[in-house]
Order: structure tokens, then sequence, then C-alpha cells
């Protein structure tokens, strides 16, 4: 069995720290493979590492400045890090490629919700859907932001009574 496959299968295993190593031996006989950059960087980011996976992708992007994997997933690490508007620019950059990239929609939409921009994440949720109407995480954040802002509305309603 190659070494993708190797790790691949330990991914799935939950055997992370094995399939790194599979990964790096690939990467070793072939450095410039976006694929494998962007796997083991999200390898890292499941491990917790977020700041070697940033690297990975932006390894990746240097390579293809418009791989959406790439974007979609440094954009990810980046949410994880609290770096909302950086994540945004990622996820902005993905939707220059691709307009009806339902995870760039989702995720930009999660960034703009934890910076509290819960009426502007609605419509990227909302987008998200249309493109794909069972699209759990943009159903899921799209139903939270709904609470949220019915909850607000209810609490300015008690404060002016």
């Amino acid at each position: 069995m190659n070494h993708l496959k190797k790790a691949y299968e330990f991914c799935h295993e939950g055997k992370h720290d094995k399939a790194l190593q599979e990964f790096d031996l690939v990467l070793k006989e072939d450095p410039k493979n976006i694929m494998v950059l962007i796997d083991k960087g999200v390898t890292l980011q499941n491990l917790g590492n977020i700041q070697k996976s940033i690297s990975l992708y932006n390894k990746a992007l240097e390579l293809d400045p418009k791989n959406l994997d790439a974007l979609l997933n440094k954009g990810s690490a980046l949410h994880t890090l609290a770096k909302y508007d950086q994540a945004i620019k990622c996820y902005d950059q993905a939707l220059n490629q691709d307009k009806n990239c339902a995870m760039a929609l989702a995720y930009k939409g999660l960034s703009l919700g934890e910076q509290g921009k819960i009426k502007n994440a609605l419509k990227f949720f909302k987008k998200a859907l249309e493109i794909d109407y069972d699209y759990d995480l943009a159903q899921i954040s799209r139903d939270k932001a709904f609470e949220i802002l019915k909850s607000k509305r209810k609490s300015r309603l008690f404060k002016t009574a």
C-alpha cells in the first residue's frame, strides 16, 4: 500500500500521528503536492495545531493561489483562532473563485456571527441554503441566528415596557 493510502487509512482510524508520518513521506518525494499539503494541514488542525496547519495552507496557496480547499481550510483555521476578519478574507477569495460555494458562504456567515453581525450572517446562511438546501451547517447556523435575533427583540421589548 502506498504512503498516501496509508495516511488516509490512519486518518480514518483516528491515528493522526501515524497519518502525519505518511504525509511526510509523500511530501519528501513530492514537496509541491498541494492535495497532501492541505490534507496534512487538516490533520494538524484536527489535532489542534492550528499555526502549523495555516503554514501548510499558505504553502499550498503559494503553489496555487486560487485553491478553494486551501482557502476554505485556512479560513476555518483562522476562525478557530478568533481571527474573523482574516477568515472572512479567505472566504471572500474563495467566493471570488466560485460565487456558489455553499461552504464559503456558510463559513463566512459563521465568522460574521461571531463578530455579532447576526443579520449579515443570516444572509450568508440563506445564500448557502439556496445553493444546497440540505447543508446542515448552514441550516443549524441559520436557525441559531434566528434565535439570537428573536431573543434580542424580546429583550428590547422588555426594556421599553
